[in-house]
């Protein structure tokens, strides 16, 4: 059966039912958000005469869950005007809809008589063949079967969403005996290509995989606190971005996720476990139960393992909980050796050795930590997946690790560590044992660009299935790579296409990266088809290397600060004028230079979740490696003739004055940064550059012939600095902008309008390139600049001086 999903009921508007809703209106399906009838009316609907039959009070529970979903930062929902795919409804007027959908989701509460009840009157008006499935984290899937029509069962399964479902990549699939696989196949490719997910096919056991070990190594941590006696920010020192997991590390997660959810969800797996041999860990510690009791449940009441407050000065502090004393007190300056080696170490894999090779309580407790995670994980095969890569990817997608259990043991070294493990009396699983006996020493390797895993069935190293359509740069490490230097590496990605890969801090753009640039369009003009702009790193770049500008600018290196100018400038040409496409694919941050990257690509295939603007007015300068240029270029190109021409310009300027950042690839092509028609974007972030390839293929094989370069750009000269000028100058008088934001807005405004001139004229793309490196070098000496610069250097916050 071929199956197409153009409409879906979300039962259940809460929280999750909401977001899930948002994500399937993201990606262009029409939406039904159905919830239960309100029984009394609110005072509201009182004042306005209302009755409980009126539809808008009838629909009162879905419209207001919806609309606080929408207000929540970050936005669960690419663009606003997205959310009009979206129709509320009841449980009681609304159910006919379902005969018309395509899959039908159930979120409504974690009650299995509830869902039940949901069930009987679904099977009312679900037509035959139509998807069901329940967004259930901890009810055991099969229960919700009973009693059901076999074409139901055979349609039925679990299909659990990590919340929220925009941001978090992980979807567990889980199927119940009776679950057709051809239902199974589809959800598993659906939630992958559409819904962007990393999908994940589960056991039904209790909490699945994610929840089962991620639980657990926050139960884990809870012990070692009270063993090792680390303070609670100590703890989030270490199990936070210093080890590869995100900044809520753990005890800011619990009190995100709410201290009560963590404990029901740990009490459950403890009830429902009987056999594991780590049960008595999933019981609450004594000071997590007194949170509980005091309704300390974190962010939800207000305190929890953190509580916000004020110093005697006035400003914001935030207090940790000493969970001896149950008093809330400044976090404590924290000196660990371990973490002090360890933290100028830019790579992770060489961090975590460093981190747990050291002698004080950090690496006491790290080597802890590991040994706990990677027995259980070990243990927890065949039992909740029979394949060990499932709980990697369960755990980087869901909890946001950068490396799984078994990625880590890897990267820790599995031998050594299983040696210390057992020294430790923490022996791992006996497959592991026999594993190593039969020489097999790591759970991965890579080979010709595929990753494969240790298959313990055949004994012997298996491609992991389903990953045949990305491209991740990891995979091509054991590979000679075609260039390379110290911060950029080129790598040959098949079928006559080479991918550049930045590896700077933050992806930063310097020297290394300029010269890769050019490097690589050489060597791909010469023996390639085309080149790809990408990587796999946490953020595609995060702009200039504003640490060398701000070295030179204080030295006053003006001519070295001229030539990086000159340099960056004739990189980003490069890219718009070889003889080969250059096809960018960024993702997550793209911030100024980064930006300008993009903005002379033949292509950009970015990741839905780009956030990607010109910033640079934010430390004082203007973007002067093509940015300005390229958006005074893009506007030329907009203007109609005989239309007005000054809205055009006008919006492009806003977008850099104001250093606006896209909150979604979406939102880049309203911005006009991604151009509509021409850019695209893949939902799936592990998609973007194997669908940047394609791109690059197909572009080469239709017949690629080097651009020329523009000479025809409209400028407006006075006709729009003028009304620029006085609106600057309005801003100003207002006070929402200081002198030196008004000393910049009015240089770039100059720029984009092409200089004092009398009237409109065609210019070409270099003298906009030199106006771009006047301002720059203009404001780079500028004291108010270079205090910006320090400040997102040592701060990382700006400064509007």
């Amino acid at each position: 059966m071929k199956r197409k999903i153009n409409e879906v009921a979300v039962l259940g508007s809460g929280v999750m039912g909401s977001r899930i809703a948002c994500h399937f209106a993201n990606i262009g399906c029409k939406v039904y958000l159905l919830d239960i009838v309100p029984k009394e009316l609110n005072d509201s609907e009182k004042k306005k005469g209302l009755t409980l039959q009126d539809a808008v009070v009838r629909n009162r529970i879905a419209n207001d869950n919806l609309q606080n979903v929408l207000k929540a930062k970050p936005s669960p929902i690419y663009r606003n005007d997205f959310a009009s795919r979206i129709t509320t409804g009841n449980f009681e007027d609304n159910m006919n809809w379902l005969s018309n959908v395509d899959w039908i989701i159930e979120a409504v509460v974690e009650n299995l008589d509830i869902k039940k009840k949901v069930f009987d009157n679904v099977e009312k008006f679900r037509k035959p063949g139509t998807l069901i499935t329940t967004n259930t984290s901890g009810i055991p899937i099969h229960l919700m079967n009973e009693g059901r029509s076999e074409d139901f069962q055979k349609h039925f399964c679990g299909a659990h969403f990590f919340n929220p479902p925009r941001y978090l990549q992980l979807l567990e699939i889980i199927p119940t005996p009776k679950t057709s696989q051809e239902v199974i196949d589809f959800l598993m490719w659906y939630g992958d290509l559409y819904l962007g997910k990393t999908t994940v096919l589960c056991k039904d056991t209790p909490a699945f995989i994610a929840n089962r070990i991620g639980v657990f190594s926050i139960m884990a941590v809870f012990k070692l606190k009270k063993e090792l006696g680390l303070s609670v920010k100590e703890i989030d020192t270490l199990t936070g971005p210093l080890t590869g997991k995100p900044k809520s590390a753990t005890f800011r997660t619990a009190d995100v996720v709410g201290i009560d959810t963590l404990v029901k969800v740990a009490n459950n797996v403890y009830h429902d476990c009987p056999n594991d041999e780590a049960r008595d860990l999933f019981a609450i510690p004594d000071y997590v139960n007194k949170l509980v009791e005091n309704n300390w449940l974190g962010d939800k009441t207000g305190q929890g393992f953190y509580k916000k407050s004020k110093s005697e000065n006035g400003e914001k502090v935030i207090l940790e909980l000493d969970t001896e004393t149950f008093e809330y007190k400044p976090s404590p300056k924290s000196n660990m050796a371990s973490v002090t080696a360890a933290k100028p170490i830019d790579n992770l894999k060489e961090r975590m050795k460093v981190l747990v090779s050291g002698k004080d309580k950090a690496a006491e407790f790290l080597r802890a930590l590991n040994f706990h995670i990677f027995q259980y994980s070990s243990n927890r095969i065949p039992e909740i997946s029979d394949e060990l890569y499932k709980l990697d990817d369960a755990m980087r997608a869901g909890f946001g690790w950068e490396l799984g259990p078994f990625e880590t043991w890897d990267a820790l070294g599995v031998k050594k560590t299983v040696e210390k493990m057992i020294e430790a009396n923490m022996k791992p699983a006996d497959w592991v044992l026999k594993m190593l006996e039969d020489g097999f020493t790591s759970f991965y390797k890579s080979e010709n660009g595929k990753k494969k895993f240790y298959d313990i069935a055949s004994n012997s190293y298996k491609e992991i299935p389903g990953k045949g359509d990305f491209i991740i740069l990891d995979n091509y490490r054991a590979n000679e790579p075609v260039w390379k230097n110290a911060g950029a590496t080129l790598h040959d990605i098949g079928d006559g296409i080479v991918n550049l890969e930045f590896q700077t801090k933050m992806n930063s753009i310097g020297s290394e990266i300029l010269e890769a640039i050019n490097k690589s369009i050489e060597i791909a003009e010469k023996d390639f088809k085309a080149l790809v702009i990408g990587n796999n790193g946490q953020h595609f770049s995060a702009g200039a290397n504003l640490a060398m500008i701000f070295m030179l600018a204080t030295e006053q290196e003006y001519d070295e600060i001229d030539l990086a100018v000159r340099q960056f400038q004739n990189a980003t040409m490069h890219i718009r004028y070889s003889n080969i496409p250059v096809v960018v694919a960024p993702h997550s941050l793209v911030l100024g230079g980064g930006c300008e990257v993009c903005l002379h690509a033949d292509k950009v295939n970015a990741s839905a979740e780009t956030y990607i603007g010109l910033v640079e007015v934010g430390v004082g300068i203007i973007p002067a490696g093509g940015g300005t240029k390229e958006m005074t270029l893009r506007a030329s190109d907009a203007y109609i003739e005989g239309g007005i021409e000054l809205p055009e310009l006008q919006k492009r300027f806003m977008n850099i004055a104001t250093a606006k950042v896209s909150t979604s690839a979406v939102e880049a092509f309203d911005m006009g940064i991604f151009r509509k028609g021409q850019d695209s974007y893949s939902v799936n972030p592990n998609r973007v550059i194997a669908d940047a390839k394609k791109e690059a293929i197909l572009l080469a094989d239709r017949g690629y012939t080097k651009p020329i370069p523009r000479t025809d750009i409209k400028v407006l000269g006075r006709t729009a600095l003028a009304p620029l000028l006085l609106g600057i100058h309005s801003f100003r008088l207002g006070n929402y902008i200081s002198d030196h934001d008004k000393k910049i807005a009015e240089k770039l405004a100059y720029i984009m309008c092409g200089g004092d001139l009398s009237e409109g004229s065609l210019v070409s793309e270099q003298y906009l390139l030199d106006l771009e490196r006047e301002a720059f070098l203009s404001l780079i000496g500028e004291k108010k600049t270079l205090e910006r610069i320090q400040s997102i250097l040592t701060t990382g916050k700006p400064l509007r001086n």
